[in-house]
């Protein structure tokens, strides 16, 4: 049963009794994902070793994927609208890169030893990546950012790495609603996304200390939140007039322009890091810039850094991640899929108009997050500033509508932040908006009730 088949008369009740009765019909519509949650609870701390994928009353267990679909282990199906949280580019049926996986694997796994395809990997990265003058592979964009942030304090001297509220940056690096108690002990100032003033004084007053500044082009835990092109500016102007490292955390961004956003921009950060995608789907990252940095790493020079890292060139990511990109996200389907994104984001900041309703539509290309939010959201402290006093309710609002979105066979986080893959078609992105259409009609007195408070 979907949400558009309750009575009338249930639709509009208050936001706990209907939240409750949503939860309920999940609990009961999905008995086999509750069984493995509750195994998993024996084995793993809340049956979960990923964060992300964590949501109450339990997690869908997923048992296959198949283009841009996906089915549970109760058999139903989904559009998919997380994509692996944006590494899922290529969709769940890429013929081509499980053809490479496997004559890959025929040759063999592990062979402590170069090969060709880091060569070809390398080169095609750096061709779509210009400030990437020289790289190396790691394994995360987690591990990638590690090694950039702490390149740039080796070869500066100084301590210090400048982040934004909001800013993501791996499970080491944690700022989404302040610092983790588990992110690296580096000395952190922390200053305000896009705010290009206070950005530029505060890389002034801390210079002498200050061995990088990071930033994700957009935000992606904070929810999709896009810099201004202003922002991006003033950092490189005050960086460079200062000599502190500027680097981009592109891990997300990369696939939302055929360039990365540092191409939209057309601004040239020291350093560069990747992740998510770009193995073909397979575990993967990359860090590189500047060849005067990256050439520190270079083993055959006296005082070399050392950098190890037994799947740095695993053989299989490697042949995947170069048939992924040169052959299929090519300049023409990376452009086809992100103009989809942009007017899917049209689309659903034109449903909040048409029902007058408090929520906003965020991201660039393939990547959009939904806030339930009055005006513009630069920010995450625009939004928290515009949940004050009504967090729960509006969390409460969230949990309603992925449980509905769910019910509605759309698959997408329940932070409401989503991503298109190769695979996803205007027909799905017409189905999102149709179930998101739905959602505020039926709940719209849930969300005055909330708004009005």
């Amino acid at each position: 049963m979907t949400h558009s088949a309750l009575a009338p008369s249930l639709r509009n009740e208050e936001l706990p009794f209907v939240l409750r009765d949503a939860e309920a019909r999940y609990v009961a519509a999905n008995p086999g994902s509750a069984k493995l949650s509750s195994e998993a609870q024996g084995h793993l701390p809340g049956g979960n070793t990923r964060t992300t994928v964590h949501y109450s009353p339990f997690p869908l267990y997923i048992a296959k994927g198949e283009g841009s679909r996906l089915t549970d282990v109760d058999g139903h199906s989904y559009i998919d609208f997380i994509n692996e949280y944006t590494a899922g580019v290529f969709g769940h049926s890429s013929a081509l890169i499980a053809e490479t996986i496997s004559r890959t694997i025929a040759q063999g796994l592990n062979f402590g030893a170069p090969t060709e395809h880091e060569v070809k990997l390398s080169a095609e990265l750096r061709k779509r990546f210009p400030a990437m003058e020289l790289l190396r592979f790691c394994n995360s964009g987690t591990e990638a950012n590690l090694l950039a942030m702490a390149t740039a304090r080796a070869v500066s001297g100084k301590d210090a790495i400048m982040i934004f509220n909001g800013a993501y940056h791996g499970s080491i690096f944690y700022f989404s609603h302040g610092p983790s108690p588990l992110n690296m002990p580096f000395p952190i100032i922390t200053s305000t996304f896009n705010d290009p003033e206070k950005a530029a004084s505060d890389i002034a007053k801390h210079a002498d200390k200050l061995a990088a500044v990071i930033v994700e082009p957009m935000q992606g835990g904070a929810g999709a939140l896009p810099a201004t092109a202003a922002f991006i500016a003033a950092l490189r102007e005050a960086t460079e007039r200062h000599g502190v490292l500027l680097i981009f955390d592109e891990v997300m961004t990369s696939r939302v322009h055929f360039g990365g956003l540092q191409a939209h921009f057309g601004v040239k950060p020291d350093l560069v890091t990747l992740g998510k995608y770009i193995a073909g789907g397979l575990t993967i990252g990359a860090f590189g810039g500047r060849a005067d940095i990256m050439r520190r790493f270079d083993p055959s020079k006296p005082g070399a850094f050392p950098h190890g890292g037994t799947f740095n060139n695993n053989v299989v990511a490697m042949s995947a991640g170069y048939v992924a990109l040169s052959k299929i996200l090519t300049r023409e389907a990376s452009d086809r899929m992100n103009a989809l994104g942009d007017r899917l984001r049209v689309k659903l900041n034109g449903l909040a108009s048409k029902h007058a309703l408090p929520m906003v539509a965020t991201g660039f290309g393939s990547i959009f997050g939904i806030h339930f939010h009055e005006g513009p959201v630069r920010n995450i402290d625009d939004l928290d500033h515009g949940e004050a006093g009504r967090e729960s309710e509006v969390a409460d609002l969230k949990k309603l509508f992925h449980l509905d979105m769910i019910d509605s066979g759309i698959y997408i986080a329940r932070r409401i932040m989503g991503n298109l893959s190769l695979e996803t078609t205007e027909a799905e992105t017409d189905k999102l908006v149709a179930a998101v259409d739905e959602f505020l009609a039926s709940r719209k007195n849930l969300f005055k009730a909330v708004f009005s408070r």
